[in-house]
């Protein structure tokens, strides 16, 4: 399979857990960071789903428009990888916390920010090796 194929089914999936986890959060009052929620997570909402949209759509295939007016494929993911990697870190920082807040689960029970953070992570780091894996990935003519 073409890597920046998989890379954009890898990021719809990675965004998909993160906008759902996010919207069921802000729908607990939980806002970005473990915060209160403001009208600011509304935002967040909307654009993740934007994102969540528009960047496997730039990646599964070449936009010859984008790459010509803005930037090459390779390079849109090389500079999504370092925002992967910046929001990994972050999550691994929630996950490796002392104290910790929890909330509750659909499914009943409560969740730790730290466990939910780790569930975040691995989704991270799998998603960021597969869009890094097309950023440095000599791209067919």
């Amino acid at each position: 399979m073409d890597p920046f194929r998989l890379a954009a089914h890898a990021y719809r999936i990675y965004g998909v857990i993160y906008w759902i986890g996010g919207f069921y959060l802000a729908m607990h009052g939980v806002g970005i960071r473990g915060g209160r929620m403001m009208q600011s997570g509304l935002v967040w909402i909307v654009l993740g789903f934007a994102f969540l949209v528009v960047i496997p759509y730039l990646l599964a295939q070449r936009r010859t428009w984008f790459e010509r007016w803005i930037l090459s494929r390779r390079d849109f993911a090389r500079i999504l990888t370092a925002f992967m990697a910046l929001r990994a870190w972050h999550v691994l920082r929630v996950a490796l916390r002392p104290e910790t807040a929890s909330v509750s689960t659909p499914w009943g029970g409560e969740m730790t920010f730290r466990a939910g953070g780790i569930v975040f992570l691995v989704v991270t780091v799998a998603a960021l090796v597969l869009v890094g894996r097309a950023a440095w990935t000599k791209e067919a003519a």
